[in-house]
């Protein structure tokens, strides 16, 4: 049983940046590949960045590459997303996962999910 708490959300203006965590509890953090998601308002869930179980290996959906950065520490049980460069459209709730196989791209894949965290990017 693994369970997630983001944090790190809020508002900020276009070009800003902002970090998010994931915090798991629960020994066999480090036995999941892990990823972020995000979901706006009126739209489908979708795959923003993910992360091996040995942070070895990073995986992006196009709309963030080279602005989103997905690590993680095993010794915290945690796994961050630094957004930078963002964008209005970036807005939505930004949720962990943890489930496999990597690179967990696929909601329905997900084991486990956080509550999410609200991101808003004015312009």
């Amino acid at each position: 049983q693994v369970q997630l708490v983001e944090s790190g959300g809020g508002l900020v203006q276009a070009g800003g940046s902002l970090r998010l965590s994931c915090a798991a509890s629960g020994r066999t953090f480090s036995s999941y590949p892990m990823s972020w998601f995000r979901q706006a308002p009126g739209k489908e869930r979708e795959f923003v960045a993910a992360i091996s179980r040995s942070a070895y290996s990073t995986y992006y959906a196009d709309s963030v590459k080279g602005r989103f950065t997905v690590s993680r520490d095993n010794a915290k049980n945690t796994v961050y997303l630094q957004m930078d460069s963002l964008k209005p459209e970036d807005t939505a709730v930004y949720f962990c996962a943890a489930g496999s196989p990597y690179p967990l791209t696929r909601p329905q894949r997900a084991e486990y999910w956080g509550q999410g965290t609200q991101v808003t990017v004015s312009s």
